[in-house]
């Protein structure tokens, strides 16, 4: 179910990121309930290919707002375009002040902001090292941090590949975890995103997923 106030360009988006998901990666979505319907929430995932932003924001029924790398701007009508759905630019390799103020604003402001903790795409299929950080970024807008694990992007779209192939990828969302500053803080970060694909009840969060989708 769709949110209401979505606004109608970011709904249309979505409608076709949903549609293309589906036909060509056969997207399922799972453990969506661990992410709150209103309130700042910080969506900390994996990275695996370009796909993952629209996979993630697909797979939600509210906006998603992201943390998009300064180059991506560079080029001004994708620059506007991506601006239009959410995203705002980040230095990555530095300490963007600037960048982090509009993180914390969208956080109070009751948004739902996606980061990508390693920093980059991955460039063999694992979680890479996570950053420190993004514990004080949730501490600071008082808001959850929900972990987010993609499975099956980078076999579709891996880096150094021109165009993405057909396949099935799965988006897994977790409970909201508590992470210590620092690196012992990035590392618990990794293995709870981690952790969505080898624990033994995910099975059990997929199923609840899906009674909770079909009324059962």
């Amino acid at each position: 179910m769709v949110r209401l106030g979505m606004r109608w360009w970011y709904l249309f988006i979505l409608t076709a990121a949903r549609m293309l998901a589906a036909s060509f990666f056969r997207i399922r979505a799972y453990g969506t309930r661990h992410v709150p319907a209103t309130g700042g929430v910080v969506l900390a995932s994996n990275h695996q290919s370009w796909l993952d932003p629209a996979l993630i924001a697909a797979s939600l029924d509210r906006e998603v707002h992201f943390m998009a790398r300064s180059t991506l701007f560079k080029n001004p009508a994708f620059g506007a375009l991506i601006a239009t759905l959410n995203a705002f630019p980040i230095e990555r390799d530095s300490r963007d002040v600037k960048g982090v103020k509009e993180a914390l604003s969208r956080l109070k402001a009751g948004h739902a902001l996606l980061v990508f903790p390693e920093g980059t795409r991955t460039r063999n299929g694992t979680v890479g090292p996570m950053k420190a950080g993004i514990r004080l970024l949730a501490e600071r807008a008082a808001v959850p941090i929900v972990p987010v694990l993609i499975e099956g992007a980078y076999e579709a779209w891996p880096k150094g590949q021109m165009l993405p192939a057909l396949g099935r990828i799965n988006v897994l969302f977790g409970p909201p975890v508590t992470v210590e500053g620092g690196i012992d803080g990035a590392v618990r970060l990794r293995e709870a995103i981690v952790r969505l694909g080898t624990d033994p009840h995910r099975n059990v969060i997929r199923r609840t997923n899906v009674e909770s989708k079909t009324g059962g």
